[in-house]
């Protein structure tokens, strides 16, 4: 027997929840992060090109939304080690029909969930422990020239944070509102 992945979609078109499925007797447990083979139709075939690892030290911090603009778009794919999250990705695809619409996710070190961030998402994360450790698996290489980001509390949004954001960068602070000009990503 091997360790497994099940894929859970969601009503966000390619914003899909990969489920773990370990091994586990008395000496502990195997689990499959990644298999290229079986995530393939989720990366789209695209080979991971970075893996990056995040500590976020205080429950209730919130990191992004955040998202690289054509020609660096980027799939993700999000784990996390140690703690819970709250995990979320935005569709910022033109002409989606759930254009600006959230789908939030808990990811734990515990629930064996992956969430997939598709091309043309924002994503970002709210801790909801103390000293919580995420994975991020990328199919392309960070740009900060096509870096962008949203405001988490953008009420064109409403993402419903489970717990009041007690912790904000400065960068993420400073995000405008969405305007009605904001058409979206084509990709």
């Amino acid at each position: 027997m091997s360790a497994r992945l099940r894929p859970r979609s969601t009503d966000i078109a390619a914003v899909t929840v990969i489920e773990r499925l370990p091994i586990a007797d008395e000496r502990g447990f195997l689990e499959r992060v990644f298999c290229a083979r079986v995530l393939a139709d989720f990366t789209l075939g695209k080979p991971i090109a970075q893996i990056n690892r995040t500590l976020t030290r205080h429950r209730g911090t919130v990191r992004g939304l955040h998202f690289q603009r054509p020609p660096d778009t980027e799939i993700k794919l999000v784990t996390c080690l140690r703690g819970e999250v709250f995990d979320v990705a935005v569709d910022l695809r033109a002409g989606s029909p759930t254009f600006l619409h959230w789908h939030g996710e808990r990811l734990s070190a515990d629930n064996g969930r992956t969430l997939v961030i598709p091309e043309g998402c924002a994503h970002g994360f709210q801790t909801l422990a103390d000293d919580c450790e995420l994975l991020y698996l990328h199919t392309a290489f960070y740009s900060p020239d096509t870096e962008d980001g949203l405001h988490p509390e953008d009420s064109r949004l409403a993402i419903r944070w489970p717990l009041p954001i007690t912790g904000l960068s400065p960068r993420d602070a400073a995000r405008p509102p969405i305007d009605a000009h904001f058409a979206g990503m084509r990709l």
